[in-house]
């Protein structure tokens, strides 16, 4: 199966499973959007109340400031592929729990091998717990990471610079830092390839000496 049919099929799946009982409240789920060969993917937590009604990540304020970040760097929200970790809105917008992750978890990893993105940008810290389980955001955050093969680089969310002004100017930084990313990632792959004799194990995470 192809990454566009694989892509559909993901959604349509999504937008009738009953795997977890986020579906009991969900009025559209949000299986996520963008193209097939996107650079970068955006992993965020959960649809809110817009998203839910519209059946698309990050359409409320949230994904205004998103697509000014992406401006900032010259990228448009059209190239990327934006979507969550979980792809039903939790009641009023909670936090996801890790049943609903794990539920979810099979659709996010079949979009990820469908996509297969140079750069995997996760925004929050649910999102980034798929990937650093142990890691603290405040640490970590617009650090480039190595993780099963994969350049994982974590960011919050952009609804908490909505809730905390002061972390703007820290999410506006990170961002600035991804053309870069995106330079270095092909010669991460390149490294990968060229030590597939002796690969790190599998849960290996390393960190890169980008910035």
């Amino acid at each position: 199966m192809d990454s566009d049919k694989e892509l559909k099929q993901v959604a349509q799946e999504v937008a009738v499973c009953t795997k977890c009982k986020l579906y009991h409240s969900r009025k559209l789920a949000v299986a996520g959007e963008g193209p097939t060969n996107a650079s970068i993917m955006f992993i965020g937590e959960g649809p809110g109340f817009h998203e839910n009604e519209q059946g698309r990540p990050f359409v409320g304020a949230a994904g205004k400031l998103l697509e000014e970040l992406l401006g900032t760097i010259g990228m448009q929200r059209t190239q990327v592929f934006i979507t969550n970790i979980v792809k039903c809105r939790p009641p009023g917008n909670r936090d996801p729990e890790p049943e609903e992750i794990q539920a979810c978890d099979s659709y996010l990893e079949r979009q990820i091998q469908a996509i297969n993105p140079r750069v995997i940008v996760t925004l929050g810290r649910y999102s980034m717990g798929k990937f650093m389980p142990n890691a603290k955001i405040s640490v970590i955050h617009g650090q480039a990471m190595r993780i099963k093969g994969r350049l994982i680089v974590a960011m919050y969310h952009p609804a908490a610079a909505l809730h905390q002004r002061s972390l703007l100017s820290v999410i506006q930084d990170d961002f600035a830092h991804l053309p870069e990313l995106l330079s270095q990632a092909d010669q991460v792959i390149d490294q990968s390839e060229e030590t597939n004799s002796n690969p790190p194990p599998k849960d290996s995470a390393t960190q890169l000496n980008l910035f």
